[in-house]
């Protein structure tokens, strides 16, 4: 059970060596720390520190706007760390899951979340209305003229959100694919994934496929946090001795 600390500053010439001494004095043993925006979501050191969190440990920020600049972000990454049993706490702010009182104050904020996108999601519609009336097409003009650059960005959208999913995730499914691979085919290692119920990350969580599993990895890889000598090619081997191995590994992934 870690306590670990994020720091950051949003500029090269700025220190976070303050914000270092109150996580160490609060008692964290390992410290990531990040010269970035927060209103980049895609923080290497913020991966890394997701990606490093365990089961039982605590996540803390000397302030909330240390993580995330927008309410939307600060509850997708505390929700995240929920579903995995890590805890969340701010020590400039009163928000600690791992205390009732940290709890409620984390519920509030979640229902003024859900207000706010409420009012936007009504905004939209009588935006919609309003285009509708006046003869305009409703949605994004670069999307709806076929634009190269508007769908490159939609998409590159879409990719960063599902690399964040599959990060956030990849303790679930990483160590079995590690151990597996490359000495067996993908086919085999999705079937014993699926076995251990180690579904794919993401708000409605389905069983993987072979496709989906090779993408998920290959991000990882890209972002160094998993081996590449995984995505070589299996070798050809019997199936009887790949059913011994993985019976073991469902087994003792299902027992953990």
């Amino acid at each position: 059970m870690a306590i670990v600390g994020y720091a950051r500053v949003s500029t090269e010439d700025q220190s976070t060596e303050a914000q270092i001494l109150d996580l160490r004095k609060f008692g964290c043993t390992e410290i990531f720390r990040e010269n970035a925006s927060g209103a980049d979501r895609e923080r290497p050191q913020l991966k890394a520190v997701l990606s490093r969190v365990r089961k039982g440990d605590t996540l803390v920020v000397v302030r909330i706007d240390r993580l995330a600049r927008s309410l939307a972000h600060l509850l997708d990454v505390i929700d995240t760390l929920e579903r995995r049993d890590v805890a969340f706490k701010s020590l400039g702010d009163p928000i600690d899951t791992g205390s009732p009182q940290g709890k409620f104050t984390l519920q509030i904020l979640g229902a003024v979340a859900e207000f706010e996108r409420s009012l936007i999601r009504e905004r939209t519609k009588a935006g919609v209305r309003a285009a509708k009336a006046i003869g305009k097409k409703p949605g994004n003009p670069g999307l709806i003229a076929k634009d190269p650059l508007s769908r490159r960005r939609v998409a590159r959208a879409r990719d960063d959100r599902l690399t964040e999913r599959v990060i956030a995730g990849a303790d679930e499914f990483l160590p079995i694919v590690q151990r597996l691979r490359p000495g067996h085919p993908w086919d085999r290692v999705v079937d014993v994934l699926n076995t251990a119920v180690k579904k794919r990350p993401g708000d409605n969580p389905a069983p993987w496929t072979r496709d989906a599993l090779i993408r998920a990895v290959r991000r990882l890889v890209a972002d160094g946090l998993a081996d590449p000598g995984v995505l070589k090619a299996a070798p050809r081997r019997s199936r009887k001795g790949f059913c011994q191995i993985s019976g073991q590994l469902a087994e003792s992934a299902c027992s953990g």
